[in-house]
């Protein structure tokens, strides 16, 4: 017990700072969302929705940066938050296709070969395209707007909070001072 007690007395401020951020960054990736679920499921499986899939994009948008503000806002010194997130496309639906592959011949030695794709449909009123996963929209910078965002420690924990749940790399977010009312 005594050299647990010797190892605390000797660690610095910045092993303090490191384990205090650690804390902090597991407990903004733990804080469970309920509305983020709903609408990650809205997005994954749109055959079960009515909604088009440009309007599911659209709210799935809107939900994570919604999600991004109340989870900044609930850390030491940042105050009230406004997030905009720039996305570098608007996702991509993955359409269900049959596939044929064939070849003729022994061994290593193919003589003939052929490959064959053709798209599978729903049943519905139209032809429309099975599509058996969307793909969520790539997440290409980040802005906070927050009332603490002058303070360079309260600047460094959004900055390390926002690469932590997004593959952003640091020069494209921008954490800048929320306007006094």
């Amino acid at each position: 017990m005594k050299w647990l007690t010797d190892s605390l007395k000797k660690m610095d401020k910045t092993k303090w700072m490191i384990i205090g951020l650690s804390g902090i960054l597991l407990l903004v990736i733990a804080l469970p969302t309920d509305s983020s679920r709903k609408n990650e499921e809205l997005v994954l499986n749109p055959q079960e929705q009515g909604n088009s899939q440009q309007e599911q994009v659209t709210t799935y948008k809107k939900q994570l940066a919604k999600d991004l503000e109340q989870a900044l806002a609930c850390m030491d010194g940042v105050g009230k938050v406004r997030v905009m997130i720039t996305f570098q496309d608007s996702g991509e639906a993955v359409v269900e296709k049959d596939v044929t592959k064939s070849s003729n011949g022994q061994g290593d030695s193919q003589l003939n070969s052929q490959y064959q794709e053709s798209t599978v449909y729903q049943e519905t009123d139209g032809r429309e395209p099975y599509i058996s996963q969307q793909k969520l929209p790539a997440v290409e910078g980040v802005l906070v707007i927050a009332q603490g965002g002058g303070d360079s420690r309260a600047k460094q924990e959004i900055l390390d909070a926002v690469m932590a749940l997004f593959p952003v790399q640091a020069h494209k977010i921008k954490i800048v001072k929320m306007q006094e009312p």
